[in-house]
């Protein structure tokens, strides 16, 4: 049995989405207004004099709007003390109502001050008449403080520290931990990058079940914030039963999070299997009898789950399931490992209809339930807001090539209705796939069809072949001609 985790209360990754919500465009009025509320209590009750400076001062602040009421010399000259990439967007911010208070920020440094001079005298007193195990708590309280604070250098630093003096392997596993969250709050791609690999080293060294299955949902959304979702969606996938790193999302996140990855980047047998069948997805997507069953167990998942052959599209009209409404998911948290606080009900109505409609190729609902996935998930989480239009733009991709991947010859006006677009936009956007080589077709603008020409695997590893073989003669011609070998050499 492994230790209970350590470290796991600072940072607090939901103030990061707080801070995205201030800089978000589309986050509407009142969510922005619940989160500026948020960041000034947090700011407070923590003393998080550094954070504070790094948000709204006049000349450093990232919520500053361009150093107004500064001169541009001391804005450009002047160097911030914490790097992030916290905003929702890299350009200069939309001003926002954040007020700098210098009486604040001295009150709070003072008392920043006097929580360090404690941590000092304990450490001392620890030295002179405690041992090693006395000392390393008195560090990790000063580790655990700028993590409070929001100093991410100086977090950074301190862990860095403890973890060289720690012997337990546990503890060293919760530190590396801790510095990964560290990262993902200030979005330092990065450094979350390296101590993923810190990680998995100490975790393939002896780690415990619980920090195995905790290091497995830190990946999976590191994998999802580059950008690679078919290797995030089976890590998210596998930790929804045993999920227990509140400290890291809320359960809904990870919810929302799996079935986005798994419907982009899942093959059709696994998607349904792992998502359409998931008794852990059912019992939240589902309607009525699915989700009651999913619950008590009754239904579960597996390669035995049956992959009905797809349908035409023009006789595929099954209507996704009944709307789901908002889920409350704290109680499924309880008593897992730390607990969990208490979740806004989340409405996966939309998340529950792109599901469906994309396994049961009712494509007009798909492209519906698309649109309201963008405006309620994508552009609201600090994950996924970046590659929002690249998510969008792969699942048409995705619909596309099902549809596709059925026929031989499709009327170009037949599609369009199944879709619930017009011919002109499917025709531009089947062109930037096809010239890409996403999908290999052909339109016909003149009969008004789209005709589907995939070659066969010996065909084209032979096309393969050839193509690269004719590169290296090429490659192979232009060394000769550059080197221009004697006779007697090249034999």
């Amino acid at each position: 049995m492994g230790s209970d985790p350590q470290y796991i209360k600072f940072p607090d990754l939901t103030l990061a989405q707080h801070v995205f919500n201030l800089s978000n465009p589309s986050c509407p009025q009142t969510v922005r207004q619940t989160s500026l509320k948020k960041v000034q209590d947090a700011i407070s009750e923590n003393k998080m004099a550094p954070f504070y400076r790094h948000l709204a001062h006049p000349v450093e602040g990232i919520l500053n709007h361009s150093g107004e009421g500064v001169p541009q010399h001391q804005a450009s000259s002047t160097k911030s003390l914490i790097t992030s990439n916290m905003l929702a967007s890299r350009k200069s911010p939309q001003k926002i109502d954040f007020p700098w208070d210098e009486s604040l920020y001295q009150s709070l440094v003072e008392d920043n001050k006097k929580e360090l001079d404690a941590f000092q005298k304990e450490e001392d007193e620890a030295e002179e008449a405690a041992g090693d195990t006395e000392v390393l708590a008195a560090r990790g309280k000063r580790a655990e403080f700028w993590a409070r604070v929001g100093d991410k250098d100086k977090a950074m630093e301190s862990h860095e520290t403890l973890l060289e003096k720690t012997t337990f392997l546990g503890t060293k596993i919760d530190l590396v931990l801790a510095m990964i969250r560290i990262g993902l709050f200030f979005g330092d791609t990065l450094s979350v990058r390296k101590n993923i690999e810190r990680a998995n080293t100490l975790i393939e060294s002896g780690g415990d079940w619980d920090r195995r299955n905790r290091l497995k949902a830190y990946k999976g959304l590191h994998l999802l914030t580059i950008r690679s979702y078919s290797g995030a969606a089976p890590l998210l996938l596998d930790s929804l039963s045993t999920f227990t790193s509140y400290e890291l999302c809320s359960y809904s996140a990870l919810v929302i999070y799996s079935v986005l990855a798994g419907s982009l980047s899942l093959k059709r047998v696994d998607f349904k299997a792992k998502v359409v069948d998931a008794p852990e997805i059912k019992a939240i997507l589902g309607s009525g009898e699915d989700r009651v069953a999913a619950l008590t167990g009754e239904v579960s998942s597996g390669p035995s789950a049956k992959d009905e052959e797809m349908k035409d599209a023009s006789t595929s009209r099954a209507t996704p399931g009944a709307a789901t409404t908002a889920v409350n998911l704290t109680t499924l948290g309880a008593g897992s490992g730390v607990q969990a606080e208490a979740e806004v009900p989340v409405d996966f109505s939309p998340l529950a209809d792109l599901v469906s409609s994309l396994y049961n190729g009712n494509y007009r609902s798909f492209f519906v339930a698309l649109a309201a996935v963008e405006d309620n998930f994508l552009t609201q989480d600090r994950y996924l807001y970046e590659h929002r239009a690249w998510f969008v733009r792969e699942m048409r991709l995705r619909a596309y090539q099902q549809l596709l991947q059925s026929y031989r010859v499709v009327g170009l006006n037949s599609m369009a209705s199944d879709f619930g677009v017009t011919v002109d936009f499917l025709d531009r956007d089947l062109a930037k796939f096809i010239a890409s080589n996403r999908i290999a077709c052909t339109i016909d603008r003149v009969n008004g069809i789209i005709e589907t020409n995939r070659p066969d695997d010996k065909n084209k590893q032979y096309a393969d072949v050839v193509k690269h073989g004719d590169a290296l003669i090429t490659k192979l011609q232009k060394y000769g001609q550059a080197v221009r070998l004697r006779g007697s050499e090249r034999s």
